[in-house]
């Protein structure tokens, strides 16, 4: 399940899928919506004579998404591999919820049952997951589908102010070091974050608790939408570095998304749990974008 308490897992995935940095700038931008936006985003939402045989082409192609839950029956043991590297641990229905009730939470006035959206806030989340749908299902989705799903957000994009910055937390800068550190890895440090990664996932006694600490950390802290856009950050800095598909999926992005939860919220955590989080990385790329 898909939400922004949980973003490392929808970062897992998003880093995994050929459309995944582009959902995370869908997502990045939908953060940083104001409620001047929302009328904006409305007008570009197409009606539902067009909408409504897209989302019939979107359920079809959600079935055709890798699953898990195949990989029983599969004979081929390279087939099987292939699946756990690409196979997302979500689903299109979880990355909807999380964008109708976790990004756009600022939206809905009551409460369970009874919560409700004015309407061109529920037009505009309508605009956000077509949005979505159509970079996240990229690799399943027919082209011209593809395309005029995304067509409304492209349009209101260019009509929309820019926005505040990504709002990175206290620890902005050294969040933003390593990220950049990320952007402009060697060929010689991919080779040594594969390495780490692999390490660390063999020795990975204590980093679960470590990053449960974090991610709570960040709960109790209000960072949550901090820490869930330094992950989407993270997916799109390992894009550009074309970080292997095996490697993301063999280690590298739990740690590196370790780390990055941990240094969001670095005032506090306890050292052993910081230590944990962050020295697999350190190992890997030097310690001179940590100060």
């Amino acid at each position: 399940m898909y939400s922004l308490v949980s973003a490392p897992v929808l970062g897992f995935d998003l880093t995994r899928l050929a459309g995944g940095a582009a959902t995370a700038e869908v997502l990045l931008r939908s953060l940083r919506l104001s409620r001047d936006d929302l009328p904006i985003l409305a007008g570009a939402l197409p009606n539902e004579e067009i909408r409504a045989p897209l989302w019939l082409e979107v359920e079809s192609a959600a079935r055709q998404v890798p699953s898990l839950r195949g990989l029983s029956d599969m004979e081929d043991s390279m087939a099987a591999l292939t699946m756990v590297e690409r196979a997302p641990i979500g689903s299109v229905d979880s990355l909807l919820t999380c964008v109708r009730y976790d990004v756009m939470s600022w939206t809905w006035t009551g409460k369970g049952r009874g919560a409700r959206q004015e309407e061109v806030a529920e037009q505009a989340t309508a605009l956000l997951c077509d949005a979505v749908v159509a970079t996240y299902l990229r690799e399943v989705l027919d082209e011209n589908v593809r395309r005029r799903l995304g067509a409304g957000w492209v349009s209101a994009v260019r009509k929309l102010p820019g926005g505040p910055p990504v709002d990175l937390g206290p620890h902005h800068y050294v969040v933003s070091s390593l990220l950049e550190r990320l952007r402009s890895l060697t060929a010689a440090d991919v080779e040594r974050l594969t390495r780490s990664g692999e390490d660390a996932r063999v020795n990975s006694g204590g980093w679960s608790p470590a990053v449960h600490s974090a991610s709570w950390a960040a709960y109790l802290s209000d960072r949550i939408r901090t820490a869930a856009a330094a992950q989407l950050l993270l997916v799109q800095a390992i894009d550009t570095s074309a970080v292997p598909m095996s490697a993301r999926a063999g280690g590298v992005w739990n740690m590196l998304s370790g780390a990055v939860q941990a240094l969001v919220v670095r005032d506090l955590l306890d050292t052993g749990t910081a230590h944990r989080l962050l020295s697999p990385v350190v190992a890997a790329l030097g310690p001179a974008w940590l100060s």
